[in-house]
């Protein structure tokens, strides 16, 4: 299978869920039309998503369970059937066969986890199923989780060789400074080796998720010095993957083997 049209598109939990953590049931809609319609043009999409626990959190509440790593593994054991029931129902309907890889992080270390995991994904693909990729939060041990599913997307995208990396995120890209302020401004694009970029971003968080931008520029640009052109992008922007493969300039882009942005 040509690998060169393989395309990981990450979507995180503040774009799946709502203001109060309840999934967003209508931007599930959005991903996967726009994940069949790649699909239609010839590509082989993986999907990495976050949601397992905010679904979780939608079907018996924030649970008083006091240890937060407990707690996490109860939302996400719960959540997790729910979220692939969703994506099986939206990909049934375009007669899309969708799977589930729970992943942790050592499987994507040296040796037979990694080949294992390489496996599985070519297998799939080879099928034409579309892989829905989440960390197996009920298992992994804290000190050995993924930062967040930012990182867990960059490294699925580095094994399965993927020409192109999206990053939904609940805010249109990397901007100078903190959105919405007076004066910062959307980056369009990052070149390579661009130390400027890591001086617009703080390691603060929003929303429900693990990760934030801080996380985000550091996946992008290590996706992108490994080859794969990377984006990040608003997830609850209408056609924002469809658009961004169709050459619009959406977001952010992380250019590969270009000069250093200037601006």
């Amino acid at each position: 299978m040509k690998k060169e049209k393989r395309i990981v598109v990450k979507v995180g939990t503040n774009v799946l869920t709502k203001h109060d953590g309840t999934l967003d049931k209508p931007i599930f809609r959005q991903v996967v039309v726009q994940l069949a319609r790649l699909k239609e043009m010839g590509w082989s999409p993986i999907l990495v998503s976050s949601g397992a626990v905010g679904a979780g959190r939608s079907i018996i509440g924030d649970c008083d369970i006091q240890d937060e790593a407990i707690r996490r593994q109860v939302l996400s054991s719960v959540g997790q059937a729910s979220l692939m029931k969703r994506y099986y129902e939206l990909f049934h309907e375009y007669d899309i066969v969708c799977s589930q890889v729970l992943a942790t992080k050592e499987d994507f270390a040296t040796g037979d986890h990694y080949q294992n995991m390489i496996n599985c994904f070519e297998g799939l693909l080879g099928q034409g199923i579309v892989p829905i990729v989440n960390e197996n939060d009920v298992v992994s041990l804290v000190e050995l989780m993924f930062t967040d599913n930012d990182e867990l997307a960059g490294l699925t995208a580095q094994m399965v060789e993927a020409e192109k990396l999206i990053i939904l995120s609940n805010i249109d890209g990397l901007f100078t400074g903190m959105p919405g302020e007076d004066g910062s401004e959307l980056v369009k694009e990052v070149g390579l080796n661009d130390q400027a970029a890591k001086t617009f971003v703080s390691s603060n968080k929003s929303g429900q998720g693990r990760g934030g931008m801080e996380s985000k520029l550091k996946v992008a640009c290590e996706a992108a010095a490994k080859g794969i052109e990377t984006f990040i992008a608003n997830g609850k922007r209408d056609h924002v993957v469809i658009d961004i493969v169709n050459g619009k300039q959406i977001g952010t882009r992380f250019l590969i083997g270009e000069t250093v942005n200037e601006k």
